[in-house]
């Protein structure tokens, strides 16, 4: 019983000790629409009784770096960090780990969650249009939603796939468009994108991709059963 109590005592203390305290964690970024690379800063403190080193920083993307104000803390200092997120074509929320890595024991690798929304200004559904082989080829739509403050207009689109043929129908101007995808034949198996290209002003969201495909019967009915049991 003795051993125990010391064990668990030494195990608060320890844990007491983590020298790495985040202020904030996750740390959430709001881009606007056309930001391509966003900044923004994190602080920690030091709660230890002895110096802490950085020692590395990693993120679990090529698009997020870190970096921060220097190496060495002193007991109770606080500190600076700069994030930078690159944004590219991402649109969402993005959720990226970034590890920091210190001399600490208890916990050398402390990981800060950063959550990046970046608004979502065309909506394309379903995400995925699908037909089974044998399936009679019908027509299908997309229902692509323009929801930005100032409307956007389609102004093309086309198939990765000479078989399967596109089209586009304005319902809404500027607002909401459908978007019709008739594949020839659904004999064999096909995967296939459609390119949406719109006359948006900023670079990003010029190109829209959605997807199709025709599958085997037996694939459908996993897809199907799988669905049925995510949403329970």
């Amino acid at each position: 019983m003795r051993l125990f109590f010391i064990a668990t005592i030494f195990c608060l203390t320890h844990a007491l000790d983590a020298e790495l305290a985040l202020d904030q964690n996750p740390l959430v970024i709001n881009p606007k629409p056309e930001d391509e690379i966003v900044e923004t800063t994190f602080t920690f403190t030091n709660k230890s009784e002895k110096p802490l080193r950085i020692t590395g920083l990693d993120s679990s993307c090529s698009c997020l770096e870190a970096s921060m104000d220097k190496a060495i803390y002193q007991p109770g200092e606080k500190g600076t960090g700069r994030a930078k997120f690159k944004i590219s074509t991402f649109t969402g929320k993005q959720e990226k780990a970034l590890h920091i890595y210190t001399d600490d024991p208890a916990e050398p690798d402390k990981v800060l969650m950063t959550i990046i929304d970046v608004p979502v200004l065309v909506t394309v559904e379903p995400k995925l249009l699908e037909w089974v082989i044998g399936e009679k080829p019908e027509a299908k739509d997309f229902i692509i939603k323009m929801i930005a403050k100032e409307p956007m207009k389609i102004t093309e689109v086309k198939s990765t796939r000479e078989s399967v043929a596109v089209s586009f129908t304005e319902i809404t101007p500027g607002r909401e468009y459908h978007v019709t995808v008739k594949p020839t034949s659904t004999a064999d198996v096909l995967i296939g994108a459609v390119t949406i290209m719109t006359d948006s002003k900023i670079p990003k969201y010029q190109r829209q991709l959605a997807f199709f495909n025709v599958v085997r019967a037996e694939q459908a009915e996993r897809k199907k059963k799988a669905e049925e049991e995510a949403s329970k």
